[in-house]
């Protein structure tokens, strides 16, 4: 390579994901390199994923009819995740979706719901009522820290590119 530099051009974009991706690709041990960089990118979004957690937790059960249950499991549906290729490249936290919860998969979309809410039957039977949740409990868990947690995964992408530089330099 001309210029003496590493063979790619790293920045900090989801070009520059799907370009670390594609020099990950070319070294022998790629697959554990991927592996290594998927896992530092969850890691960097994990503190991002508790304080979701914990303003689910949080939410008040008074009036709303939610018992525990409800928002334990929609806490445990919540992770931090990376994907390195394919139709898209990138890391996010996402509360996954709780089919088996009291008929109620979109749960964690539907509390956060900052108009409408949901509607339900009142002890499973007529009349129907709609109920509020916590509006923006997952949104407003990101709104201060995000430049951070964006810092702390592009920090584990560098981190990769600076070793790869170094194994091709």
């Amino acid at each position: 390579m001309a210029g003496g530099g590493p063979p790619f051009d790293i920045q900090v974009t989801h070009e520059g994901l799907d370009a670390l991706v594609r020099a990950i690709r070319q070294e022998a041990d790629g697959k554990q390199l991927r592996k290594e960089l998927a896992k530092n990118m969850r890691d960097a979004l994990r503190p991002g994923a508790a304080e979701a957690k914990s303003s689910i937790m949080g939410m008040g059960s008074a009036g709303l009819g939610t018992g525990p249950s409800l928002r334990s499991q929609i806490a445990k549906k919540i992770r931090p995740e990376v994907k390195l290729g394919g139709r898209w490249s990138g890391a996010r936290v996402k509360a996954f979706k709780t089919p088996g919860l009291r008929r109620f998969p979109n749960a964690p979309k539907r509390i956060n719901r900052r108009t409408g809410g949901w509607r339900t039957l009142t002890y499973g039977h007529e009349p129907w009522r709609t109920q509020q949740g916590k509006p923006g409990w997952f949104d407003d868990a990101f709104t201060n820290d995000a430049a951070a947690y964006r810092a702390a995964v592009h920090e584990a992408m560098e981190d990769m590119a600076r070793r790869l530089a170094a194994r091709a330099g």
